[in-house]
């Protein structure tokens, strides 16, 4: 790792780096010892005979490590020291330099790179955001996070941070009743500091681990005490972010659910319903029973328009809706890993299918019908009016005939008259001979009407 290989140079280019680095990385290590009950004083001192470094591993991996050796002995100590070691590297990471006498001998220098290298590994390493990870997510997270204030322009883990307003802006993204950022001053940097510090230490459990004089009076402040106190806030916060992304994932699942349910709900009653009018609408559909006139004829095939026009209609829209919401229902349970949606006996599409072509067959019949009775109506009409007109023809031609025919005058009349009764009647006869395929037509209209 680059920052193993320049353990070196960096301590040796400014001293004033060990001191913040120790503290940084004193105060890092006790923020996970005390989960154990414990802490340490010296980093240099307290981490010779391995155990409480093999325990700092334990708690931040949450791995158990091998039995520690328990006697006090420098080989002990080295056993110890080299179980950690071998723990650490059993994670990928190589150790540049580092050897298990030098941290038993409490050489600062060692044991400083050795606490940074766990500290990349377990605090840095997996942090990811946006297809990077380690240093440059931990970057490219802080300057997402702090993008939107005023005065703050996070390029690096050094210089980025002198002023304090980076991690006030940190605090303030995530926390916002916990910092005033509008009445901070760029110009008091050792206020906007120990703020963050104070804040952070009483609030989100982030211990302080770094010296607002140091970082202030230091013109390149250390970069790994930095980033180990900026990782905090990661973790702090991400975690919240994490617990809120499961949270919202758990309402949407919930929403979703309810949603389901819903459609589940409507599809039922709409099922319901539009069974229940088919129920009802095929008997009428269905009643062949004639009337004898035609203007009731009439009216039944205007309720019958009207059913076609008005009523019909929005029951064809609920029938398509319902086979929609059906189908978005199972595709919707279907992505979510749900069990498919079995409605209630005699509610399936198919059963609402079956209902509907039996509509349309009684429908169909019944226009049928319809129009076949009005068609013999008007046909009957027509008869009527054709045998009232022949009738009233032969009635009127018949009016006094029969009066004529009983008069006895041809017994006074002379011989003379006699003849011309007799041509009279000979014409009537003649005239009644014609009208007998009238009367015949009549008769024939009675009989077909009847």
């Amino acid at each position: 790792m680059e920052q193993e290989e320049d353990w070196d140079r960096d301590l040796l280019l400014d001293p004033a780096w060990e001191k913040q680095q120790r503290k940084t990385f004193t105060a890092w290590c006790n923020s996970h010892l005390r989960k154990a009950g414990t802490q340490i004083e010296n980093i240099e001192e307290d981490f010779r005979n391995g155990l409480k470094l093999m325990l700092l591993l334990e708690v931040i991996s949450g791995e158990r490590l091998p039995r520690p050796d328990k006697g006090k002995m420098r080989f002990h100590k080295i056993a110890n020291v080299n179980k950690a070691l071998d723990f650490i590297a059993s994670k990928g990471v190589k150790l540049v330099s580092i050897g298990a006498e030098e941290i038993v001998d409490g050489n600062l220098k060692m044991t400083l790179g050795m606490i940074w290298t766990i500290i990349l590994r377990f605090a840095i390493q997996d942090i990811s955001v946006e297809e990077t990870s380690a240093k440059e997510g931990l970057l490219l997270w802080c300057q997402r996070k702090t993008a939107p204030y005023r005065n703050v322009n996070v390029q690096n883990f050094h210089t980025s941070w002198k002023d304090g307003l980076a991690l006030c802006a940190l605090i303030h993204r995530h926390r916002p009743d916990l910092i005033d950022y509008a009445k901070l001053r760029k110009d008091d940097p050792i206020g906007n500091l120990n703020t963050a510090f104070e804040v952070a230490e009483k609030y989100l459990d982030i211990p302080k681990m770094l010296d607002a004089e140091d970082i202030v009076n230091t013109p390149k402040p250390d970069e790994k005490a930095v980033m180990t106190y900026v990782s905090c806030f990661y973790h702090a916060f991400a975690g919240a972010e994490q617990a809120e992304t499961a949270a919202n994932r758990i309402c949407k699942v919930l929403a979703v659910n309810q949603e389901n349910e819903k459609l589940m709900e409507e599809y039922e009653k709409l099922a319901s319903e539009l069974l229940e009018w088919i129920r009802r609408t095929v008997p009428w559909l269905e009643n062949r029973t004639g009337e004898p006139s035609m203007n009731t004829m009439q009216r039944k095939l205007e309720d019958f328009r009207d059913y076609r026009r008005l009523h019909k209609p929005p029951r064809v829209q609920e029938k398509c809706q319902l086979e929609i919401n059906f189908n978005t229902l199972q595709t919707k349970l279907r992505l979510s890993h749900r069990p498919a949606f079995m409605p209630s006996e005699g509610k399936l599409v198919s059963d609402i299918a079956n209902s509907w072509r039996g509509l349309e067959q009684a429908e169909k019949g019944y226009e049928d019908w319809l129009l076949s009775e009005i068609r013999r109506l008007e046909r009957l009409q027509h008869l009527a009016e054709k045998f009232q007109q022949k009738a009233s023809l032969h009635e009127a031609w018949t009016r006094g005939k029969e009066e004529m025919l009983s008069q006895r005058d041809y017994e006074s009349a002379s011989l003379q008259e006699v003849r011309a009764l007799l041509r009279r009647h000979e014409a009537f006869e003649s005239d009644l001979a014609a009208h007998q395929d009238r009367v015949e037509h009549v008769a024939a209209l009675a009989q077909e009407l009847k």
